[in-house]
């Protein structure tokens, strides 16, 4: 079962001092360059990148000296990146999974981690119902604690790095059954913002001919989601009057696969011409690759979408909405843009909240600090 977002936290990342943000089933952040709204999506990707065990290397990527938030702390305040996601059952109010990762600078008498390693200081996934809190799992340090079937407290003797999560680590779903559903959850989050459209593309390129129902982060198999529409499923009713919107008089074309998936686009100007995937414009691929991301056959609990706008024409803007918006029927839509069009476009599907620096920290307008906004009833 699928676990969607109530909220999500985090601390010391960037430009995000402290926030903790509501989630709705479709969140549109609206700005300008500069304004923090990508570090909320890298803290969400961060999350995901603890589920794959990659969270240390992806902060060392980055730079965890960079990664940290420049402003002051109070003294003696160690320097630390905080993230969170409470995650809860459809419909369910009273229970919740919590879980929550520090990430600090290694101390020096920490053998195994280098100088400027990121480390995980804490770890822990708690089940929250009412005003009773249960820690299923912590880990502290290499420190690991998890409790057995009979709900009791045990040290977990596991072998663990100091820049590797537990949680992507302890993978045992039989003894740990929330911790395997938390993860698997996380793992089958979408982020979409680096399809490329150059030449060399995997959008522009065939793919292996398989059933695919979600499309990957990279678009790569995008060809085999169209197929699975068409041919698997039978209905590319959606997918059809999405291009039909979008380009009007043109068709996509999505032959029925043999060792290889393909698709083209027929134009009005053309119309004994199918166009494929290596003659399209960069916008009108890109265009493509979304409703390929947001029509899928099965979509993913939770899809984060960044700039989708980019080297899109105005004129798309609308269609972009719709997809956008038919999406968040079937899923959780995060969506970061610069576009005040595209947002207001979506203010039929969901809330629009804009997001602004306030003394170099980012800031939600509407927003407390304890994860509300002002509007809301009591």
């Amino acid at each position: 079962m699928d676990l969607p977002v109530r909220d999500f936290s985090a601390s010391g990342y960037r430009s995000l001092q402290r926030i903790t943000y509501p989630m709705s089933r479709l969140d549109v952040f609206v700005g300008a360059n500069g304004v923090g709204k990508s570090n909320l999506y890298r803290g969400l990707e961060l999350l995901q990148a603890a589920a794959q065990n990659r969270l240390g290397e992806r902060l060392a990527e980055e730079g965890l000296s960079q990664a940290m938030w420049a402003g002051p702390r109070r003294a003696r305040e160690p320097a630390r990146i905080a993230l969170s996601v409470t995650l809860a059952a459809p419909g369910q109010r009273s229970g919740a999974y919590r879980y929550e990762v520090e990430v600090g600078f290694p101390q020096l008498v920490t053998a195994a981690a280098f100088g400027l390693e990121p480390q995980i200081k804490l770890e822990a996934l708690t089940y929250e119902t009412g005003s009773r809190r249960v820690k299923l799992v912590e880990r502290r340090n290499n420190a690991v604690m998890a409790r057995d079937a009979e709900g009791r407290p045990a040290e977990i003797d596991l072998d663990l790095l100091a820049s590797e999560t537990l949680l992507g680590r302890l993978e045992d779903p039989s003894r740990y059954p929330e911790l395997d559903q938390v993860r698997r959850t996380l793992l089958e989050w979408r982020f979409y913002h680096q399809m490329r459209t150059d030449a060399d593309s995997p959008l522009r390129r065939p793919c292996t001919a398989v059933a695919t129902p979600t499309l990957a982060s990279d678009g790569a198999n995008l060809a085999a989601v169209f197929a699975t529409l068409a041919h698997i499923r039978g209905d590319a009713a959606d997918l059809a009057a999405a291009v039909a919107e979008a380009f009007p008089g043109a068709r996509l074309s999505i032959p029925m696969p043999e060792r290889q998936a393909s698709f083209g686009l027929s134009l009005p100007e053309f119309p004994q011409r199918v166009f494929e995937p290596a003659e399209l414009s960069d916008g009108t691929l890109r265009f493509l690759a979304l409703a390929g991301a947001l029509l899928a056959y099965r979509l993913p609990p939770f899809i984060a979408l960044n700039e989708p706008e980019a080297s899109l024409h105005p004129d798309l803007t609308a269609p972009l909405a719709g997809l956008i918006g038919k999406a968040a029927e079937r899923s959780q839509v995060w969506l970061v843009t610069h576009s005040e069009r595209l947002a207001q476009a979506l203010e039929a599907h969901g809330s629009v909240r804009t997001v602004r620096k306030v003394d170099g920290a980012t800031q939600i307008a509407g927003l407390t600090l304890f994860g509300a906004f002002r509007d809301e009833d009591d």
